[in-house]
């Protein structure tokens, strides 16, 4: 990254103008970006939450409500919904654990199994239509990573 210069610096400390707010630039983009994934999701009958579900429960296998949560840093509250609708779609189980009933387990079905490899083009698909590839697209995505840090610490969390 380039130096700031004493402009970015002042615009960053105090103004007030829409188009200078980095939280405005990242709602703007993440609106973009979730609109992008909305005709390849379709065809997969997931929204965008949902795929983010799919994407964790494809990655780890087998896990509870509470681990999903915290892996999608969502609240429990907000996971729940997200999991009837999948299972109702016939993608997953939600199972009481054997060893401890408050713990809910999540399980992919057959069918989210196969759900998997027709996803597998959603991340080419869109990295081609937004041209962000490769080390571009490392370098966005570590600075992000530790934008969400950074706030979160700040956040007091």
């Amino acid at each position: 990254m380039g130096r700031v210069t004493k402009q970015e610096d002042a615009a960053w400390d105090g103004s007030l103008l829409l188009d200078e707010q980095l939280c405005f630039a990242l709602y703007a983009a993440q609106r973009a970006v979730t609109a992008a994934y909305r005709p390849l999701l379709d065809e997969l009958g997931l929204t965008y939450p949902q795929y983010l579900v799919m994407l964790c429960l494809w990655e780890r296998g087998e896990t509870t409500v509470k681990e999903l949560a915290g892996a999608l840093r969502l609240d429990y509250g907000t996971v729940s919904p997200l999991l009837k609708r999948l299972e109702s779609a016939g993608l997953l189980r939600r199972e009481r654990s054997a060893r401890d009933e408050r713990s809910v387990r999540v399980v992919l079905t057959g069918r989210g199994e196969q759900l998997r490899d027709r996803a597998a083009a959603v991340p080419a698909t869109l990295a081609a239509a937004t041209g962000l590839r490769g080390p571009e697209a490392g370098r966005l995505r570590e600075e992000l990573w530790q934008l969400a840090a950074r706030a979160t610490k700040a956040a007091g969390r």
